[in-house]
């Protein structure tokens, strides 16, 4: 499969939803959806360079110039993005000091951050997935405990996995 296109495993229903609103909710027009979490999440880390700064970090880059050079970024991209998810709780910096030189900063994953890597494994997942020739992806990331593939999965709270069509969007209970 050549880059950029798309291979789907899973269609959506005849209305075309393939998270389909249910109850009050199934009338489209009767809500919008102005406070989601996942447009929040895309103001944050929404342009390629936070991802891929996101990525780098939690592979354990924390140095300015390493983001740049691993990123392929300018300088001012790097710091504009490494200031915006610094200020969005993402990373936090740390000072360090090289005899005879100024003091500078690393940069490290927050608990946010490091709660963002699930993310960041679902993306690379459904990268090589879907936009790979093999379908395989570069490196694999595994379980320290048995050696076997690990994966991001969609399970509900009583711990059972759940398939994207057993997925339907309500209104939270409070």
């Amino acid at each position: 499969m050549s880059s950029g296109t798309v291979a789907s495993g899973h269609d959506a229903d005849a209305d075309g939803a393939v998270l389909a609103p249910t109850g009050p909710l199934a009338h489209r027009s009767a809500w919008r959806a102005d406070a989601c979490p996942a447009a929040a999440t895309l103001g944050v880390v929404g342009t390629r360079s936070a991802l891929l700064i996101m990525r780098e970090a939690l592979y354990g880059t924390t140095r300015f110039d390493d983001f740049v050079e691993r990123v392929g970024i300018t300088d001012a991209v790097a710091s504009a993005r490494l200031k915006e998810l610094t200020a969005a709780g993402l990373l936090h910096k740390v000072p360090y000091r090289e005899p005879g030189r100024r003091t500078r900063h690393e940069y490290r994953p927050t608990p946010a951050g490091t709660d963002f890597a699930p993310v960041i494994l679902a993306l690379y997942d459904w990268g090589a997935k879907h936009l790979t020739s093999d379908g395989r992806a570069p490196l694999d990331f595994r379980h320290v405990g048995c050696e076997a593939p690990v994966h991001v999965d969609v399970v509900c709270d009583e711990g059972h996995r759940v398939s994207i069509d057993e997925v339907h969007v309500v209104r939270p209970r409070r």
